[in-house]
Order: C-alpha cells, then structure tokens, then sequence
C-alpha cells in the first residue's frame, strides 16, 4: 500500500533504500557488469534509478512553474518505454559500478531534500500540478524512489543467483 503522509513516504524511502545500498555495496564490479539474457546489467539497472528519481524532480519542478510536463520524457510516450529505457542504457553505457551507485546515492539525497522541504499538503494534498493524473506528488515521488528501490532489489538478487 502507498505510503499516505510524509512521515510514512520518508520512513519507507529510507527503509528502502538503505535495503538497497547493503545489497549493492556487496557486488563486485565484475557481477554489476555482466550482461543478462536482455542485455541489461545490474549496473545499468542501478543507473536507470538513479536517471528516475531525476525525471521525477523534473516532472515537479516543470509542474510547479506552469510549463508543459513531458511524461515521461520530450519524445516519448508512456506506451514507449522499452525504447525510452534501451536509448537511456546506451547513453549510460560508458558507466563505471561506482558511477552508477554514486549517481543513485546522489539522486536518493536530492529526493530526500525535496521530500523533506515539503509540507503533508504539497505532497498529499492533491494531484501533483503538470502530471495531468491523479496521483499525488507524494505517490509520485514513492513510485521513483522507494518503488524503484525494490524493483532493483528484486531483479539484483535474481541476477546474484543465477550468477552464483
């Protein structure tokens, strides 16, 4: 269920990503690098999270100053995201591991900023402004930073097992 105040959504981004940065802290170089049967790596998984909670931020910050939100991005469609996400890991593709979990550690930080300079009202209180849905800044901000941590959660785990 979705985290309903700010106190929850700031309880589970931490819960989540703290799960998160001990699974990766432990993955070797060569283990984040290699390739599954889709030719995605964990490393480029670790870098697609950290590239969403930026889209997020942006999403908030265009809505926020009246401008046209892209979702999820100029270019693409929601129905597009197979081709959005295969153009995002071929220019994330000269990424080191340690680039990528340093980017997501710095895109949990800038969340977590914004989160925290929030009030329960700008994060539940309504749709969140340019996203022309309903969900809340809030639902928003859950679905780019704790969902996304556990969905890299899963799939790291599933590769360390068929890596093993």
């Amino acid at each position: 269920m979705p985290a309903q105040s700010k106190a929850e959504l700031l309880a589970v981004a931490a819960a989540e990503f703290e799960k998160l940065e001990r699974m990766i802290a432990e993955v070797a170089s060569a283990a984040a690098l290699a390739k599954d049967a889709e030719d995605t790596s964990i490393k480029d998984v670790v870098a697609h999270r950290a590239h969403w909670i930026d889209l997020f931020l942006g999403w908030y910050a265009e809505g926020q100053a009246g401008r046209a939100v892209f979702f999820p991005a100029p270019g693409y469609k929601w129905s597009e995201l197979k081709r959005y996400n295969a153009d995002l890991r071929a220019g994330q593709c000269d990424l080191s591991w340690d680039q990528a979990r340093n980017m997501l550690r710095e895109a949990h930080g800038k969340l977590l900023r914004l989160l925290e300079g929030l009030s329960e009202g700008d994060l539940y209180s309504g749709p969140m402004k340019g996203a022309k849905n309903a969900w809340t800044t809030g639902r928003w901000a859950e679905a780019a930073g704790p969902s996304h941590y556990r969905s890299a959660a899963k799939y790291i785990r599933m590769r360390l097992r068929n890596l093993s």
